[in-house]
């Protein structure tokens, strides 16, 4: 007896082949993207034919700059993104116009925010909700292809929901049903046996695995092919580790990566990932600024719109070479207090010297905020901590400051950002805790 996957498979299939008006031909605008290869030479997108690697990023801010570091991708995770107006004009035109494809994220409900994958009006409106995105956008040149839901694990995460996946399926079979030209991928955080076999048998028609991987981007390939999983995949989030992945101080504060740090991993997982033949390539995590943990760990761009030392890196790797102007590179550290247990009102000096590669002159700014307490799973919005006023009794602009501590006990971040004038900047932060004592 067939399962149930199998058999909503077979008539899927059969709806997508026998009923030519439900699978409408590409309009003249759209791009047809298709994928060729195999297990054993390794696969590729043809875009009207021609190769495409995919050197994008997640994210949707900043695209000139994306199109001079030789990006040719962004990844959003919902369609109202690509609609939304800035100056009259969609974010999916302005892709369109400076020639950058677009993955486009339809968003699906999560069980950790409500969602029933068991009730028949939810997943109702939700397949209605899919069909208005699909035929809103499948003519659009831009369309690279379709990643149905970000992170569909399930609530423990274990990735072995039948439901969830079968339901993938379906909704996959429903954007074929209405869209030749596209591919069809889903998106998941990392990779274990569970979770692969689990998209293997219940939604075989998902064209590509995309996998949000951060400290183990450059392993996931060969994970996979461990696996059993004879299809292309995608990096959809890549970059450096995530707090959960790190280092953490003895009150279980995790210690972020120093910008420097951050270049080389960037660097280093976008070549591996360019590398890998049965990869499809990657999405570099976050072309823009978020708070997740801190507000610097994630984003490749200041809160203030400068470019950090990571645009760069992914530059370097995309192109091999480095742009014209680049970042400020932190150099001399000296800080007392980072990991550390000090008495509260203590007075420190801090160094964090810079140096610009094209000589420009530097400003350094600094704050204390406290640490995030707002802490979410799965990329949710969190509330950034507010400055702590009085902290900064001093700074220079060599990148010295005296730093007076917090009278009030508990958990901090020093922050410093350096900025050269020109469009470029860093920000690198450092955990203390107040209170008696010491580490």
């Amino acid at each position: 007896m067939r399962s149930l996957s199998e058999a909503v498979t077979a008539a899927v299939v059969l709806l997508i082949a026998g009923v030519g008006a439900a699978a409408e031909a590409p309009s003249p605008g759209a791009i047809p993207v298709r994928i060729e290869g195999s297990p054993a030479e390794g696969f590729r997108l043809l875009r009207a034919g021609r190769p495409f690697r995919i050197q994008g990023v997640g994210g949707h801010q900043h695209l000139d700059v994306l199109v001079a570091c030789g990006g040719n991708t962004i990844r959003t995770w919902d369609v109202d993104t690509l609609l939304r107006e800035t100056d009259g004009v969609r974010l999916i035109d302005r892709a369109a116009s400076l020639g950058l494809a677009v993955t486009v994220g339809i968003w699906l409900g999560h069980e950790r925010h409500g969602f029933d994958y068991g009730d028949p009006q939810q997943l109702q409106q939700q397949r209605q909700a899919v069909t208005r995105a699909v035929e809103a956008l499948r003519d659009h040149p831009a369309v690279l292809s379709w990643g149905l839901g970000n992170e569909m694990e399930g609530p423990t995460g274990s990735g072995d929901s039948e439901q969830i996946w079968q339901e993938i399926n379906r909704l996959a079979g429903l954007i074929k049903s209405r869209d030749r030209a596209h591919p069809v991928m889903t998106v998941v955080a990392n990779i274990n046996p569970a979770k692969v076999a689990a998209i293997r048998q219940h939604a075989p028609l998902v064209d590509i695995l995309g996998v949000n991987a951060y400290a183990g981007a450059t392993g996931v390939g060969q994970q996979l092919r461990q696996l059993g999983w004879q299809k292309p995949y995608c990096i959809t989030e890549y970059g450096l580790p995530g707090p959960w992945e790190t280092e953490q101080t003895a009150w279980n504060a995790p210690v972020e990566p120093t910008s420097r740090q951050k270049a080389g991993m960037y660097n280093a997982a976008t070549r591996e990932i360019l590398a890998d033949p049965a990869c499809l390539g990657g999405y570099a995590f976050l072309w823009g600024q978020k708070q997740e943990a801190t507000a610097s760990w994630f984003g490749m761009f200041l809160p203030t719109g400068e470019k950090t030392i990571t645009v760069d890196a992914v530059t370097d790797a995309w192109t091999d070479r480095w742009p014209d102007d680049r970042a400020p590179v932190l150099r001399d550290v000296e800080m007392p207090l980072a990991g550390k247990r000090l008495a509260a009102g203590t007075t420190l000096r801090v160094v964090a010297r810079s140096t610009d590669p094209e000589g420009e002159p530097l400003s350094y700014a600094w704050e204390v905020r406290r640490e995030s307490s707002d802490r979410k799973t799965g990329g949710d919005a969190e509330r950034r901590p507010e400055v702590v006023p009085g902290c900064i009794v001093s700074a220079d602009d060599r990148g010295v400051a005296t730093i007076r501590l917090p009278r009030e006990p508990g958990s901090y971040r020093l922050f410093v950002t350096v900025r050269d004038g020109h469009g470029s900047g860093n920000i690198d932060n450092w955990p203390f805790q107040v209170g008696s004592g010491s580490r």
